[in-house]
């Protein structure tokens, strides 16, 4: 029996394509239709709500706002908006417990 580099004839190559065939078939489709796409999908949706949470999303939305309903206003720096921001709300406590 004559083997080749990567023909996957013999004992060695053999079992290097079935462990690599059953590694597939453990990760699934390359899609992310597959266990590990459902697992990434999942942990993005719970990163997205915790930043959303935390107001991460917060200066983007107000930036989209400034450009659309005052696009001639200047557009604070990310810096700048979190110091207004806490600035505001140690002025006006009402949304806090204490």
């Amino acid at each position: 029996m004559t083997r080749t580099a990567g023909s996957g004839v013999g004992r060695s190559g053999g079992s290097a394509d079935r462990r690599r065939a059953r590694a597939l078939r453990l990760v699934g489709p390359s899609d992310g239709s597959g266990a590990l796409g459902r697992v990434r999908g999942g942990v993005k949706a719970v990163l997205w709500w915790v930043d959303s949470v935390l107001g991460g999303q917060d200066y983007r939305r107000y930036v989209e706002h400034l450009r659309r309903n005052h696009p001639g206003r200047e557009i604070p720096t990310e810096r700048d908006y979190w110091r207004d921001r806490y600035a505001e709300a140690d002025r006006n406590p009402q949304n806090r417990c204490c």
